[in-house]
């Protein structure tokens, strides 16, 4: 391997002449992109009506990123590495597209934008246009996994594409923007999680080119031996180019990368041989630094734009309207020598095919950038192998979290290289444990014996951070595997913008055919905001539910599961499910249980239903009142308060609906799994009032059934930012969601008021008020609400109501939906 990687350091100079050649095709084709609509090879001089009415992209970054992508390409021709290119400054977006276009993937996906001067000009006129692609390394470009919109997360996605995938180097380009994030910062102890012997490679290029839109960057300001002196802290050995001058800067990129390679190669070598001690690799980094905007205008209108914040976007951005400024562009555009490039028809020369590597190994059409088509489905145990024993509803506690951390424990077993588990430091806390008997913690750090389940071997993902447990998943699930990540549900809020952005990729990515099908991104959220009573209210808070609501359906799906057994029939249908973003929210404390296996999975497959043996309603009429829910605790609360409304007012008559499925609440042309009229209404009829008790912000719920008949007739519970460090019961209390506010809003809002009514009322403000005393004096809840359970009143535990309807809303288990 020595002779290679010394033929790689140097390369012969008809070599760097490809290389040149290629960067100076894809420069020109970048710039191209920015400012042209027409005269794409410059045929003829370069007119006003040549240029787009509107200058949009970035040129600031886009050279490095190409200079870079040409030199990785000549490392793939020459070894046949698989390489996955992430760029996190994605504004660089016309660089890869480019790149995709010289390397062929671009006209095989899109047959319009031909390799030829006409395709050329379709390139040019569709970026950042109406109609056109993004100017970000979008789902739209191949060979992208990473959009780099949101800055902070390359190195997050490039270390989960890596894990369980030891043939994939992931390559990841850090702008100096980029550094200055809180993810970004906290994703450098990445190296401390890989397994050389079964995980991939991630080597980062931290390019310093000196400043953002508006002003510097802070590392590459700093002395560059403070910059090596970080780098080297966090484990890394730092590998250092820095110029502008060319081909200078082709020989001495070459010698790093290649140095870079041959470190990879051998630490892989010696860990796959068995010549391994266990100690962390010291894995390389490549600190790049170059001119912001290199090749491009050094000086306009008398003021420095080359290496300077101007060259951020568009050097030139008055080329319409100043003749100076075009003459400029045509000046910078000739100066890449098209005719050299490109034949007479537009097509690469033979020059800058080189460089080009072959089929798959193009990082433009790489499958891994493209995981759908590298998924193969899960081999799952049969949840129901792990549910609990009800014996009768509302009569057995249960903490249901630990029934899923059994299921993912056999997952493990049965997917070893294909399904992982991440949490910020929370799998036993959130008693998914069972996960730690098939795999330990994964850690490549010295261990001790002091340590529990933490291994270089394991496969269990923690470290406190949610940015990288959420990014490494989803690298880990866009380059086709399977995995969940479990948090405490307010500190989802920390990574809400990731899952926003993910739903947004796969949203996108539904309407291009050649974007295969991912595993979905399944999120867990649990120790959540109605039982976080002993931390207090910066751990309570329910919202990410309402951005997921906010996502379009056909990629967007929360659950609640009421117990255990719904919990894992959720389960077994999100792990089977793709490209979604499946939400499913359940606390981890002991909780009562409803329905037995068979009974959640006819429940979740329908989404909601009435449960017949908790209240009054026998169906020949309609009720009085119906009390809904959707949520664990507060599904406790309408239970309690059904029961009180049966044994103190039994002539009322009383439907109780649970929700599991929260977008059925939706209307069928808004979500593939929203209820249509009928079934709406044989739930929650269409005039009577309804007591909806609801695990989130109930301004949820409206949303959810806006449009429905006579929407407003919905009285929603939930959370309303009321929290403190207090008891489980004075949660609800707080939040007037507990099952004494919603007996007196069913009386409030009845279709007709019984005898005794306001008597009742008078009996629960009591009772509220001897909770507040009390909880005060014995720093715990009443017995009355701390113990309830149905297990001394003998109610049947009856399948669901015959009146529920069985709609087919693309939620059968087993099915993608």
């Amino acid at each position: 391997m020595d002779d290679l990687v010394g033929r790689l350091a140097a390369p012969a100079e008809d070599e760097v002449a490809a290389l040149d050649a290629w960067w100076r095709a894809n420069n020109y084709l970048t710039v191209g992109q920015i400012y042209l609509m027409a005269n794409p090879l410059l045929n003829e001089p370069l007119a006003v009506e040549h240029i787009k009415p509107r200058l949009l992209g970035h040129w600031g970054t886009s050279p490095a990123l190409s200079f870079i992508y040409a030199h990785t390409s000549r490392l793939i021709r020459e070894t046949g590495q698989e390489v996955l290119y992430l760029t996190g400054p994605g504004h660089g977006g016309p660089a890869l597209v480019a790149a995709g276009y010289l390397e062929g993937t671009y006209t095989e996906v899109y047959p319009d934008v031909t390799l030829d001067t006409e395709g050329m000009r379709r390139l040019f006129r569709q970026f950042s246009a109406p109609g056109g692609i993004p100017s970000h390394v979008s789902v739209t470009t191949p060979g992208s996994i990473h959009e780099g919109g949101e800055l902070g997360y390359v190195l997050v996605h490039a270390f989960g594409a890596v894990m369980d995938n030891p043939d994939l180097l992931a390559l990841a380009i850090v702008g100096d923007g980029e550094a200055e994030t809180g993810p970004l910062e906290g994703s450098w102890k990445g190296i401390s999680f890989l397994n050389p012997v079964r995980d991939g490679a991630v080597l980062p290029v931290l390019h310093l080119n000196g400043a953002k839109i508006a002003g510097p960057t802070v590392l590459a300001r700093k002395d560059p031996a403070e910059v090596r002196s970080l780098l080297e802290g966090h484990g890394y050995e730092v590998l250092e180019v820095e110029g502008e001058d060319v081909p200078g800067m082709h020989y001495r990129f070459a010698a790093a990368l290649a140095q870079a390679w041959g470190r990879i190669r051998t630490i892989q070598e010696s860990a796959r041989s068995g010549d391994w001690d266990g100690t962390r690799p010291r894995w390389p980094l490549i600190v790049l630094r170059t001119p912001k905007g290199w090749t491009g205008p050094d000086v306009v209108d008398g003021v420095q734009v080359r290496g300077t914040h101007r060259a951020h976007q568009v050097p030139l951005s008055g080329v319409r309207e100043n003749p100076e400024h075009l003459r400029l562009l045509e000046e910078w555009l000739r100066s890449y020598g098209p005719e050299e490039l490109f034949d007479a028809d537009g097509s690469p020369v033979d020059l800058v095919r080189r460089v080009t590597p072959t089929g798959a190994l193009r990082m433009s059409a790489t499958p891994h950038a493209n995981g759908g088509l590298l998924t193969q489905p899960l081999d799952l145990p049969d949840h129901r192998d792990h549910a609990v024993d009800v014996p009768a509803p509302a009569t057995v506690r249960h903490e249901s979290t630990r029934q899923l951390g059994e299921l993912l424990r056999e997952t493990y077993r049965r997917n070893p290289h294909t399904f992982r588990l991440s949490s910020p430091d929370e799998t036993t806390s959130n008693r998914l444990g069972a996960v730690l008997e098939a795999s330990d913690r994964a850690f490549a750090e010295p261990t001790t014996a002091a340590d529990d389940k933490v291994s270089r071997d394991g496969r269990v993902m923690e470290v406190l951070s949610e940015h990288s447990c959420h990014g490494w998943l989803e690298g880990y699930t866009l380059t086709g595997r399977h995995g969940m990540f479990a948090t405490y549900e307010a500190f989802a809020m920390v990574s809400a913008s990731q899952t926003i952005q993910h739903a947004k990729w796969l949203q996108e990515a539904e309407h291009l055919p050649w974007r295969a099908r991912i595993p979905s991104l399944n999120i867990l959220l649990t120790s959540t905001a109605w039982r976080n009573d002993h931390n207090g209210f910066s751990h309570q808070g329910p919202g990410l539910i309402q951005n997921v609501l906010n996502a379009r359906g056909t990629v967007a799906r929360v659950y609640l599961p009421p117990d255990a057994n719904c919990l894992l029939s959720v389960a077994d249908h999100c792990l089977r499910s793709t490209s979604y973003v499946n939400l499913l929210v359940i606390d981890k404390q002991p909780q009562l249980q409803y329905l037995t296996a068979a009974q959640a999975d006819a429940h979740c497959a329908r989404g909601a239903g009435v449960w017949e043996w908790a209240g009054t309603d026998d169906g020949t009429v309609d009720p009085d009142i119906v009390l809904a829910c959707a949520g664990d605790v507060v599904t406790m609360e309408t239970i309690a308060a059904a029961h009180i409304l049966r044994e103190r007012m039994p002539q009322l008559r009383t439907r109780v609906v649970n929700v599991v499925d929260l977008m059925s609440l939706l209307r069928p042309g808004d979500h593939p799994h929203g209820m249509d009229d009928t079934a709406f209404k044989e739930l929650f009829t269409d005039h009577v009032d309804v007591v909806f008790a609801f695990h989130g912000y109930p301004g949820a719920v409206h949303q959810l059934v806006h449009g429905r008949p006579a929407a407003d007739r919905f009285r929603v519970r939930g959370f309303i930012e009321e929290g403190t460090t207090t008891t489980p019961f004075d949660m609800v209390v707080r939040n007037h969601a507990s099952r004494y506010h919603l007996v007196i809003d069913a009386l409030d809002r009845a279709r007709r008021t019984p005898s005794g009514a306001s008597a009742l009322k008078t009996w629960c403000q009591e009772r509220l008020a001897a909770h507040e005393v009390y909880v005060v004096e014995h720093l715990q809840d009443m017995p009355e609400v701390r113990d309830w359970s149905l297990t001394d009143h003998g109610h049947d535990h009856e399948h669901e109501h015959k009146h529920d309807h069985e709609h087919d809303h693309d939620h059968e288990h087993g099915a993608v939906g």
